[in-house]
């Protein structure tokens, strides 16, 4: 889901005299594996995103976030070593209960000199000193030396990637244009390191995260707001997807969710199935921002609660992406215990979709 807002932010800032060609995102194909974990630069917009859980040694929880994007502007690549066609940018956050509230960097330059870049046909994704880099067995290393801490991670996966839609197109909206190339690879076993916030210290951590690749060429529909996202991790190996894209007046426009089962197969759920229903909110002290942080959710008939690991997990990214969006580490109680991520997205402002 993140790519699509991205993709809406930054169309004022690289609007052309004439809207350039990107490549379509239709249905009939599939995604192919691993090529598909690379960069794909004729499409619009695309991200690679991680979340996860974490363990310290004295049993303290930290839920953490690193996104790269790729943005294609539409210009035209020229002489310089710098590639105005291609924008990179990069979020990391950290949620430290110790700390009270989410910590967060962000980064952007244009493709070039080796500094700035995303790869095809394997995941390959730099920004200055970070990085994120797919191995040939499969795992991820993961690196962002951020302000205020860091992230030095591996994952491992325990489970092949989980394609979302058919075959990997994924609808966002009531039109078949309306909608992205998207898998999921849940269960990913962590190792590595981090310096918390509160301690300013190194700490070894094991956990559990989630990483999300998603590219796109089409924005929302026009009476898009905002969305509600999860992506989760339950306890007994099971997996979830969920989504909601809320008009301006709180209905869904769209709505889609997938459920893998500890033996792999995935159900897949539409608009009628996917319910999210607030609970508790919590207004930020900083931009005065209501996000429905306690939400609980219905897929099919089964149920969850989903509660914060800490009420302040605000992202502003308005220095990059222009966006501010409530994404943090939350826990799941009902038909099955985990731990997931939700993203909430438009309760800042109403997203101004294909707006120039």
């Amino acid at each position: 889901m993140r790519a699509l807002v991205l993709m809406l932010l930054l169309s004022s800032t690289f609007a052309l005299a004439d809207e350039p060609a990107f490549a379509p995102v239709v249905p009939g194909q599939a995604i192919s594996w691993p090529q598909d974990s690379g960069a794909h630069p004729a499409y619009r917009t695309e991200w690679w995103y991680a979340t996860g859980w974490l363990d310290t040694p004295d049993h303290q929880p930290l839920g953490f976030q690193i996104t790269f994007f790729r943005s294609n502007t539409g210009k035209k690549s020229g002489a310089s070593a710098f590639d105005p066609s291609q924008l990179i940018i990069a979020h990391a956050a950290l949620s430290d209960p110790a700390h009270g509230r989410l910590v967060h960097d962000q980064n952007v330059a244009r493709q070039g000199f080796g500094l700035a870049y995303a790869k095809a046909g394997n995941t390959d994704v730099k920004l200055d000193a970070w990085r994120m880099t797919r191995a040939s067995d499969g795992s991820y290393s993961v690196i962002a030396d951020a302000a205020g801490f860091a992230l030095h991670l591996t994952f491992m996966p325990t489970q092949p990637p989980m394609i979302q839609g058919e075959g990997g197109y994924s609808r966002k909206g009531p039109l078949p244009e309306q909608a992205s190339w998207y898998y999921s690879e849940p269960q990913l076993k962590v190792t590595g390191s981090v310096t918390r916030p509160s301690t300013n210290q190194r700490v070894d951590v094991t956990g559990r995260a989630w990483l999300d690749h998603e590219w796109s060429s089409t924005p929302l529909s026009a009476d898009a707001a905002g969305w509600d996202w999860l992506g989760a991790n339950f306890d007994d190996g099971s997996a979830l997807m969920a989504f909601k894209v809320r008009a301006r007046d709180g209905h869904a426009v769209w709505a889609h969710a997938a459920l893998r089962s500890p033996d792999g197969a995935t159900k897949q759920f539409g608009p009628g199935d996917v319910e999210f229903t607030p609970e508790r909110q919590w207004r930020s002290p900083r931009t005065n921002t209501v996000y429905p942080v306690a939400m609980n959710l219905r897929v099919g008939g089964m149920r969850w609660r989903l509660s914060p690991l800490i009420d302040d997990q605000e992202l502003d990214s308005r220095e990059s992406t222009g966006a501010l969006y409530w994404e943090g580490a939350v826990t799941l109680d009902g038909d099955g215990r985990g731990r997931g991520y939700l993203e909430l997205t438009g309760y800042a402002k109403r997203l101004e979709v294909g707006k120039r």
